[in-house]
């Protein structure tokens, strides 16, 4: 199974992406799609809702900010029944709100209860009024000792503080991360693999592409021939089952979506 665990509908700089979406997802046994920043919350969420509804491949994830949206047990269960949501996405960073604010904590608690994932997509590239502070992956260490039962994505490894990352991927069994690869970003992803390798924690990594940045299958390609590439550096290297594994991993088992 392969499923794309980081993708939109939209971009800032391209607009409004859905066809494209729909093409690059066809090889794909299932997608994660986010509903991206946007000062119309409910209008983003409506047209991934509709985009769901339209493609049984894809996996609903709905922008919150729990300072200022209905966050109560009510209005998420209705995301998840009537809208088919899997999800909620947040934007710490961007929205300025601490991720253990106590609003956020009341918004956990109901997801827990409603059985949604959170995806915190605390990650570059930032705009200069982000708050760099509020995308420490550390701060979501509280969430995960209060909330267990609550399943926890770290956006795109947590970068630029993938370290912190790591620990918190060996220390609780409900986070995972979504390893965003860049083909363009060979180093980078060399370093998040290889970090990743040798803290025993790549059971824990989701694939994602970050459509429309990147599409799946050069990012697989980059992957599955990650020590192919760089076979005359004599740097160390990580078993291809091992990234294959990231590949292929069944991520809606793992993340208890039926």
């Amino acid at each position: 199974m392969i499923v794309d665990c980081h993708t939109h509908l939209r971009c800032s700089q391209r607009g409004d992406l859905t066809e494209q979406h729909r093409r690059a997802c066809q090889g794909m046994d299932a997608c994660f799609v986010l509903a991206g920043l946007d000062n119309d919350r409910p209008g983003a969420n409506d047209e991934l809702a509709r985009y769901i509804r339209q493609t049984p491949n894809a996996y609903g994830f709905a922008a919150v900010n729990p300072l200022h949206d209905d966050i109560s047990a009510k209005a998420l269960k209705t995301l998840k029944k009537e809208d088919r949501m899997v999800g909620l996405a947040l934007y710490c960073a961007e929205e300025e709100f601490h991720p253990t604010h106590s609003r956020a904590l009341e918004l956990y608690e109901a997801a827990q209860e409603a059985g949604l994932i959170v995806f915190f997509h605390n990650c570059p590239p930032f705009s200069p009024a982000a708050v760099l502070d509020y995308a420490q992956p550390w701060l979501l260490d509280e969430i995960a000792r209060n909330f267990p039962n609550l399943r926890i994505i770290i956006g795109r490894m947590g970068m630029p503080f993938h370290y912190q990352t790591l620990c918190l991927l060996g220390k609780h069994e409900n986070v995972f991360a979504d390893l965003t690869v860049h083909p363009q970003k060979i180093w980078q992803v060399y370093n998040l693999v290889m970090g990743a390798y040798e803290a025993g924690v790549m059971d824990k990594l989701l694939f994602g592409s970050g459509f429309p940045y990147a599409e799946a299958g050069p990012c697989i390609e980059l992957l599955l021939g990650f020590n192919k590439m760089l076979a005359d550096t004599h740097l160390p290297q990580v078993p291809r089952e091992k990234l294959r594994s990231i590949v292929e991993r069944d991520s809606l088992t793992a993340l208890g979506i039926k």
